[in-house]
């Protein structure tokens, strides 16, 4: 019988431990011990403790490894994004979508116990991007056509299809858009649509969100904006492993 131990190499917080247990159960091994989800751990902290035969403790190794290391690295990077921001903006991280199916549990996963949401807001919504205004021709009739799904936060793209991006900011605004996500990528344009929502008295009723290639560093300018919520992709996907060991460390 081979007890073996996995630990962590290196500072973060750790995910995917669910899966983990359900590959080394697959394999036949016993989890003596397990740190739990979204634990943040220092290096050389243990993270599980397996039980069974040589061939079986061989085979972990190749695989639960694997299934923590890449989600505790986004979780890692997801902490250190709203430690910046210090929750405002909140930061969400709705590109977990991009990735292959198989993944898209873990990628959730990761960024929930990073400590953000992996959509826009946790309330029951309607999501509309720039395909939805496509294909109902434009802000307004897109918003009218869910206008009879109540009980829904109604969140809409502009990125100036239609007319320029404060104009559509005006128009979601008053068609009873509850965020409005600038997805044009141009930091300039958060102010374009604060400064017009104000000059309405429109902005108290909603809240702005902006995505679109923003990076760590990006964060220091970007909380000094009238911005509510942050959506980041690639920079937290991006995330390095949140590196681990496998050591047996008895046979019996």
């Amino acid at each position: 019988t081979a007890t073996a131990i996995i630990t962590a190499d290196g500072n973060g917080i750790i995910s995917g431990v669910g899966s983990a247990v359900e590959e080394a159960e697959k394999l036949g091994l016993k989890v003596v011990d397990s740190i739990k989800e979204a634990t943040l751990v220092e290096k050389g902290m243990p993270v599980m403790k397996l039980k069974g035969v040589p061939k079986q403790a061989a085979m972990a190794e190749d695989v639960l490894m694997g299934a923590m290391a890449k989600p505790s690295g986004i979780a890692t990077e997801v902490k250190r994004f709203i430690e910046n921001a210090a929750n405002r903006p909140e930061i969400v991280c709705g590109a977990w979508k991009k990735m292959p199916y198989a993944m898209k549990d873990d990628i959730r996963q990761a960024v929930i116990s990073g400590g953000a949401f992996p959509r826009i807001t946790p309330d029951p919504l309607i999501y509309l991007d720039k395909n939805y205004t496509r294909f109902f021709g434009g802000i307004k009739e897109t918003l009218d056509a869910v206008s009879h799904l109540n009980g829904h936060v109604r969140v809409i793209q502009v990125k100036g299809l239609f007319n320029d991006i404060a104009s559509e900011a005006i128009e979601a605004a008053q068609t009873g858009a509850s965020i409005i996500f600038i997805d044009s990528g141009k930091e300039e344009d958060i102010t374009k649509v604060s400064e017009v929502l104000k000059s309405k008295d429109l902005r108290t009723n909603v809240k702005i969100a902006y995505g679109g290639g923003i990076r760590y560093w990006d964060i220091d300018r970007l909380k000094n904006m009238d911005v509510d919520i942050l959506d980041i992709g690639t920079a937290i996907l991006n995330a390095d492993l949140l590196d681990m060991k496998f050591d047996v460390i008895k046979v019996e």
